[in-house]
């Protein structure tokens, strides 16, 4: 599959579109995104994080008849079953409040005992799905293990990147650079997937 010109980022989270234009923009993809284009959000209604982004990549690939590559991503943390996962983005609530997500993940982990870094183990997953307007879809996923911290460090990034210090860091993904985050994130390896697939 080979692209050019303009491809729909199907998401309505402004710091998901921003981060993927800033991984598109070596590529000459013009990166436009489905809020501006008036596009609704459709209901995550899949089971995996593979399933949701392919349902949002054709859902928007058919109503713009544009590319459309989208993005369903989250954090799973192991002592609470994998927990938010899919669901990453409902535990901020309607007013995608994250500071209060990372408190109730905080306060679940401490009814669990959890205070080691090995009782707090968790991952970040991208499924990134492309989808032509004619329904072919290819998906790549992404992870990246590490262990979460509290509080919260970092104004960075977006989401639950400032209580997640990836395998070998000393800093979160919101204490460090877009450029730095970009080189090793769940999104950063599942986009590399994607480009090698653009560009055998």
């Amino acid at each position: 599959m080979r692209l050019a010109g303009k491809l729909v980022v199907a998401s309505h989270n402004k710091g998901k579109v921003r981060e993927i234009a800033e991984l598109l923009a070596p590529f000459g993809i013009e990166p436009v995104s489905a809020a501006s284009l008036g596009l609704p959000e459709p209901e995550e209604t899949e089971a995996t994080f593979t399933g949701n982004a392919e349902l949002k990549a054709k859902a928007a690939a058919l109503a713009s008849g544009l590319p459309a590559l989208a993005d369903d991503s989250g954090l799973s943390v192991a002592a609470l079953g994998g927990d938010p996962g899919i669901y990453s983005a409902r535990w901020a609530g309607p007013d995608k409040d994250f500071a209060q997500a990372m408190a109730k993940i905080e306060a679940l982990l401490q009814d669990k005992g959890a205070v080691t870094p090995d009782a707090r183990r968790a991952w970040f997953t991208c499924a990134l799905a492309l989808s032509l307007p004619d329904g072919t879809c290819t998906t790549f996923v992404g992870e990246v293990h590490g262990t979460l911290v509290w509080p919260p460090r970092g104004s960075n990034g977006f989401g639950y990147d400032p209580v997640f210090q990836a395998d070998g860091m000393t800093e979160t993904f919101g204490e460090i650079e877009a450029a730095a985050k970009h080189a090793i994130s769940h999104r950063a390896i599942a986009f590399a997937k994607l480009v090698a697939s653009l560009t055998r």
